[in-house]
């Protein structure tokens, strides 16, 4: 009987739909979330972008490296405005028709204010499946492929992590100074090596401890470095001797250098079916499916299935924009207030349902109780 009343229900909305002017209200809102989606999305990049630069400035990765890690990131920023961008576009609509008295012809003409609604709902269910696509499918992948990218890639040039007066440890086990730095000419160099990065210039490197390498000049091209006139410090162990090698002269083969950049892959990062196998079977193949996981796996898995159900509930509270709003509390700027808190509530709640059991369940029922009492409260006050 339901999946009869479903059918029924969704072919009155391709009916409703096929009608030119509802097709162009549809259009319109959808056309408006687009746009703000990808403007929000596009500032939000251009600042990550600038943070970014650290895999350039302190890695010393390819700049196409760079690029592609920047692009594939806009998937994990652009599903985070998709409520609130669809919030404006739903007040952008509704308001612009009443301005320009559109709405008024519709209802002087017969159409009943329902008819709206349910084209608002109808569009936020298209909107809450494009939400539920890229949480659950694309950004993980996108993020997945973004992490595989960083560790698949290796630093590109050295000279770029190189800067005057200042000790750096961009790679692992390596602590570097340089007092000057001209286009690739260094002076004054001051090399610190407790990973092994340098162990070949000891005589004996099975009981090598730490290696220190001091230059006055120096010269870098990519991965490799130039040193003249020198000492090399090599300490063992198990003991307090420490062997010097002068040189005058010395080549350093930089490839094996480890960047400290993150390669570990984190939850947001991980699909989703991997997630919900760590869940609901406790799969600890996994490496991150440890007893403690599931209070982090809770609120990773309730941002990608639940938080887009929201989206019917940001358009049931528009919809009100439609009443006769005589009071105060009914009026444009407080039903856009009663929205915008809802999904401040909904990020801030979504924090602690891992930990918390009873906000959690509040959490997965609130679209649900909402829909059901809502929906039936509105086209009962628009009938009148």
């Amino acid at each position: 009987m339901n999946l009869l009343y479903g059918c029924f229900i969704y072919i009155q909305y391709i009916h409703m739909l096929q009608n030119k002017i509802y097709y162009n209200y549809f259009l319109e809102i959808f056309k408006t979330f687009a746009t703000i989606i990808f403007g929000l999305s596009l500032i939000a990049l251009t600042v990550r972008a600038v943070n970014f630069l650290d895999l350039i400035v302190d890695s010393g990765y390819s700049l196409s490296t760079y690029f592609q890690y920047s692009i594939l990131n806009i998937f994990g920023i652009a599903p985070k405005f998709f409520p609130l961008a669809f919030l404006i576009a739903l007040v952008i609509f509704i308001l612009k028709h009443e301005n320009n008295s559109e709405f008024i012809i519709l209802w002087t003409t017969g159409v009943k204010k329902s008819v709206v609604v349910n084209l608002i709902i109808f569009t936020s269910f298209v909107v809450l499946i494009i939400y539920l696509l890229f949480s659950v499918f694309l950004t993980p992948l996108a993020l997945n492929k973004s992490r595989q990218l960083l560790n698949q890639s290796q630093f590109n040039s050295f000279l770029p992590t190189i800067r005057s007066q200042k000790f750096l440890d961009s790679f692992k086990g390596l602590t570097y100074f340089v007092e000057k730095k001209f286009n690739n000419e260094i002076k004054n160099i001051f090399f610190y090596d407790t990973g092994n990065n340098l162990k070949k210039f000891a005589s004996d490197a099975s009981d090598l401890g730490n290696t220190t390498i001091i230059a006055e000049k120096g010269f870098v091209e990519k991965k490799f470095l130039f040193l003249i006139n020198g000492q090399i410090i090599s300490s063992k162990k198990d003991d307090n001797d420490n062997e010097i090698i002068k040189f005058e002269e010395l080549n350093i083969d930089l490839e094996n250098l480890k960047t400290t950049v993150i390669t570990d892959y984190k939850l947001q990062e991980t699909s989703t079916f991997k997630l919900l196998s760590c869940f609901i079977k406790k799969n600890n193949d996994l490496k991150f499916c440890t007893d403690g996981s599931k209070k982090e796996i809770i609120p990773v898995l309730i941002r990608r299935l639940i938080l887009p159900t929201y989206i019917p509930i940001i358009a049931l509270i528009c919809s009100m924009l439609l009443l006769k709003r005589n009071k105060f509390y009914l009026n444009k700027v407080s039903i856009f207030f009663y929205s915008f808190v809802l999904l401040i509530l909904a990020e801030l709640i979504l924090k602690y349902t891992g930990t918390n059991f009873i906000l959690r369940y509040v959490y997965l029922l609130i679209p649900l109780i909402s829909c059901i009492t809502f929906y039936p409260l509105l086209i009962y006050k628009f009938s009148k």
